[in-house]
C-alpha cells in the first residue's frame, strides 16, 4: 500500500520545483518570441560577425570622368560604360540650366563622395556631396550651370573620384592586431598559470589532511590554508581584473595578476584533492621504517600526484587562455581588450575576426591540452 506521506512529500517537492522554474521564468524575463521577432534587427550584426576582416587589396584613388557637352552638339557625346565602378548621367548632353539626374554604380559602399565639373580650363568647380549606400550606389540632380558651357570644342567633364580595391589579396592590419593580440593572450594565461603553480604546488600540501596530521599545529596549519583557498576562489576574475586594471593600469599585466590569484585558489584545492586522495600503502610503509615527514613528502607521495598535478596545470592554462578574452573587457589586455574597443566602436567585421581568432585558439588549446594529458598522465 502506499505510504500517503511519501505521495504528499512528493507532491510537495514538486509543487516546490514548479514554483522556483516559474519564479526564475518570470525574475530572468525569458521572451522567446522577443528574440525570433527582432532577428531582422540582429542578422546584421550576426552577419558581421560571420564575415571577418581578414584580408584586403591595397587601396588606389581612382578619378572618374564623364564627358558631358553644353550645349548639345557643341562636342562629341561620351561612351558610357556598362560594368566596373562608374557614374551614369540620365542624358549625354544638356543645355544650360537643365537639370539633370546621374547615378553611380559598384562604388565604395557606405562613403562619402563629392561630384565636381572639370572644365576646359582644367580647373573644376565643385558639385554636390553624395554618399553611397550599402551597395556602392547613388543618385542625385544637379543644374547644368552656364559656367561649364563647351569651349573651343573640348567639354566639362563630370568627375568623381573614388577609392578602388586593387592588386591581389593580403592580409589584413586587423588580422595582425588580431594575432598579435591572440599571442598575448596564450602568454597572459602561460604566465599567470606558471606563477600559481609554483604558489598553489606547496599550499596543497598545508591544504591536505593527510599532510598536515591531527596534531593542534596541524589542523590549525590545515584549516589556514583551506580558508585561504576558499577566499581566494570566492573573487570573480572580472572583478580583480578590474581592481588592478586601475591599480597598476590597463594591461596585460592587470590581466596576468587577475588570473594568477584565481588560478592559485583553484589549482591548490585541486591539487590539495589530489594529495589527500593518494594511496596511503607507501606513506605507511615509510613511516614504520622511520622516515621524516620531508621524505614520506617527496617519496611517497609526489610521484603519485605528479600526473595529476600535471593534468591540472594543463586544463587550467586552457581555461586561463578562455578566461583572458573575458577580462580584456575590462582593462586586462589581450584579445579581450581589442574585442571590447571594435564591439564599442560598431567595427562589427573587426569584431568578428577576434571572436573567430579566440574560437580557433580555444579549439587549439584544448585539442594540445588533450593530447599533452593523454601522452603524459
Amino acid at each position: 500500500m502506499t505510504d500517503p506521506r511519501r505521495v504528499l512529500r512528493n507532491l510537495l517537492i514538486l509543487i516546490g520545483l514548479v514554483a522556483t522554474y516559474w519564479i526564475s521564468y518570470r525574475g530572468s524575463q525569458v521572451d522567446f518570441p522577443k528574440l525570433f521577432a527582432s532577428l531582422p534587427k540582429g542578422w546584421p550584426l550576426l552577419r558581421a560577425f560571420l564575415t571577418p576582416d581578414v584580408a584586403q587589396r591595397d587601396i588606389q584613388p581612382v578619378t572618374m570622368q564623364v564627358a558631358f557637352p553644353v550645349p548639345c552638339d557643341s562636342a562629341p557625346n561620351a561612351v558610357l560604360p556598362t560594368a566596373g565602378p562608374r557614374i551614369i548621367p540620365s542624358v549625354l548632353c544638356a543645355n544650360a540650366r537643365d537639370q539633370i539626374s546621374i547615378e553611380g554604380f559598384e562604388l565604395s559602399p557606405n562613403t562619402a563622395l563629392q561630384l565636381r565639373w572639370r572644365l576646359p580650363s582644367d580647373q573644376y568647380l565643385p558639385g554636390p556631396f553624395i554618399t553611397t549606400d550599402a551597395e556602392g550606389h547613388f543618385s542625385t540632380q544637379f543644374e547644368a550651370r552656364p559656367i561649364i558651357a563647351t569651349k573651343d570644342g573640348v567639354p566639362s567633364k563630370l568627375e568623381v573620384q573614388v577609392e578602388v580595391e586593387v592588386g591581389n589579396l593580403k592580409p589584413s592590419p586587423t588580422l595582425r592586431q588580431v594575432l598579435d593580440a591572440i599571442i598575448e593572450t596564450i602568454f597572459m594565461a602561460l604566465m599567470a598559470t606558471t606563477v600559481a603553480t609554483v604558489v598553489a604546488a606547496p599550499l596543497s600540501f598545508l591544504a591536505a589532511h593527510n599532510v598536515t596530521g591531527e596534531s593542534f599545529l596541524g589542523r590549525s596549519v590545515y584549516t589556514l590554508a583551506r580558508m585561504i583557498l576558499n577566499i581566494g576562489r570566492s573573487f570573480e576574475p572580472l572583478i580583480l581584473a578590474m581592481v588592478f586594471a586601475f591599480w597598476v593600469g590597463f594591461g596585460p599585466f592587470a590581466g596576468v595578476i587577475a588570473l594568477m590569484l584565481i588560478t592559485i585558489a583553484a589549482l591548490g584545492k585541486l591539487f590539495a584533492e589530489a594529495v589527500e586522495h593518494i594511496d596511503a600503502g607507501p606513506i605507511e610503509a615509510m613511516t614504520t621504517t622511520g622516515a621524516t615527514r620531508l621524505q614520506i613528502i617527496f617519496y611517497g607521495i609526489v610521484p603519485q600526484i605528479v600526473p595529476d598535478f600535471l593534468s591540472y596545470i594543463i586544463y587550467h592554462w586552457d581555461i586561463n587562455v578562455r578566461i583572458s578574452t573575458i577580462i580584456g573587457f575590462v582593462g586586462g589586455g589581450g584579445i579581450g581588450y581589442f574585442l571590447s574597443q571594435m564591439i564599442n566602436t560598431s567595427q562589427n567585421h573587426k569584431a568578428g575576426t577576434a571572436i573567430w581568432a579566440i574560437v580557433m585558439t580555444v579549439w587549439a588549446m584544448d585539442f594540445f591540452s588533450a593530447e599533452v594529458r593523454k601522452r603524459y598522465t
